[in-house]
């Protein structure tokens, strides 16, 4: 049975991406034991409510063979979320429910400008009477609303029945204005560079001047989150109280830019990219920027122990493709190429208010801050975070145990979403 510290956490996200027809699998992953029977009564339900579509059949099926073993082990509670995770993602592709906010005509750090910038926002929760119970939770790198939500649910840190929690898209992730979605001449290629001092502010003024919050509990958020987590503490000191960036640093390191201009030349390289004016996706070009990518999302002590295995995949170039491949043909290119820009130039510091000056910049972080970092993040290594820590007034570093590497932070290990969890919830409570 799944019960207590064995609970399997990370399901806990389907309660709200499939309502009622989730209702038996929604007590996964709080503290209440659950059992097979649970799980396989949910199938059922699923099987019933959705009998049409092809690609939903399919997976229940797969999904039931991993039941049908019979075996609660931390194995298995990895590819019952890996794959109740690819069913929610087949009956709603990438986002549902969510809302945006069009700011009009916004001129950015840069130079450039968005005649009609939008951003996108989903919430969870009630804002109270004084608009002071709010958690705000930025998307990563690509990501989109439904890669954030398996931190949020009842009984956790994240727990809407006691905060307001905003997800907010990042400029270029598809969802808020983006290559993608913006009308010539701005669109595709000739979108504006966007840095992170532009994602914040634009947030900020959503948070409080759309949704009228006057005090921020809490900003949270992993990798390129994580970069916003910091740059919201170090612009607002006076309305977030709390911040936890976890799996990424105030500023992209000389390393970590050299990582991304690879994955960029390798989508590049396509014929089909075409100078970001394609008709069609550069398919060969994003496979190839993903298996560049595939050598740092995880550690290498992932790879050596073939960690792979327990989510399911049958040899490593089969986790190639299924994963790394799957995951990035979900993109669109010039999305992809708009958000290595941000992330390439992102600094908490690059802005009018600290002038390039990093240590002004992570001092003026007033909030009680716990930073968390993977034992190893090929990313966003160890070291710069604990050298952050020591120029934060108020900050804690803390390491996550384990061999996932950048994806510790990613929501597929229940080992770290526990701990990651057990964390905010004592941040919260300070």
């Amino acid at each position: 049975m799944f019960g207590g510290e064995t609970t399997l956490q990370t399901v806990h996200s389907l309660k709200f991406h499939l309502n009622k027809s989730f209702e038996d699998i929604a007590k996964i992953g709080n503290s209440d034991p659950v059992d097979l029977d649970s799980i396989k009564q949910a199938i059922k339900r699923l099987s019933f409510q959705f009998p049409n579509p092809e690609r939903v059949r399919f997976l229940l099926q797969d999904l039931q063979k991993v039941v049908d073993e019979n075996q609660l082990t931390l194995e298995n509670e990895i590819k019952i979320f890996l794959k109740f995770n690819n069913i929610y993602r087949a009956i709603y592709p990438h986002n549902k429910g969510y809302n945006i906010h069009n700011f009009g005509h916004v001129h950015l750090q840069r130079g450039g400008s968005i005649p009609d910038a939008k951003v996108a926002y989903k919430t969870f929760g009630t804002l109270n009477a004084d608009k002071t119970n709010v958690i705000v939770y930025p998307t990563w790198y690509s990501g989109f609303f439904v890669d954030n939500e398996w931190l949020i649910g009842k009984g956790m840190a994240l727990d809407p029945e006691q905060y307001f929690i905003i997800i907010v898209g990042a400029l270029g992730n598809g969802l808020s204005s983006s290559p993608s979605n913006t009308d010539e001449p701005y669109d595709r290629s000739r979108f504006p560079n966007v840095t992170l001092y532009d994602n914040v502010t634009l947030q900020h003024r959503l948070v409080t001047e759309v949704l009228g919050v006057k005090k921020v509990k809490l900003v949270v958020g992993w990798s390129m989150g994580a970069q916003q987590s910091f740059q919201w503490g170090a612009l607002y000191p006076d309305l977030v109280e709390r911040i936890a960036p976890f799996c990424g640093s105030a500023k992209t390191s000389p390393h970590n830019y050299v990582f991304l201009d690879s994955i960029k030349a390798a989508l590049q390289a396509d014929a089909v990219y075409n100078n970001g004016f394609y008709d069609q996706q550069p398919k060969k070009g994003i496979r190839a920027f993903a298996r560049v990518y595939a050598g740092w999302g995880f550690s290498q002590p992932f790879y050596r122990q073939e960690i792979w295995r327990k989510m399911g995949f049958a040899s490593l170039e089969d986790f190639l493709i299924g994963f790394w491949e799957g995951f990035f043909l979900q993109r669109d290119a010039n999305n992809l190429l708009a958000m290595v820009w941000t992330w390439q130039h992102a600094d908490i510091s690059d802005n009018p208010i600290f002038q390039g000056d990093l240590v002004k910049a992570l001092g003026a972080i007033k909030a009680k801050s716990f930073v968390l970092s993977p034992e190893i993040d090929l990313y966003f290594p160890k070291e710069d975070n604990e050298w952050e820590v020591s120029q934060m007034p108020q900050a804690e570093y803390l390491v996550i145990p384990g061999v996932w590497g950048h994806f510790a932070g990613g929501g597929l290990n229940p080992e770290d979403t526990r701990f990651l969890d057990l964390h905010l919830k004592r941040l919260l409570a300070e």
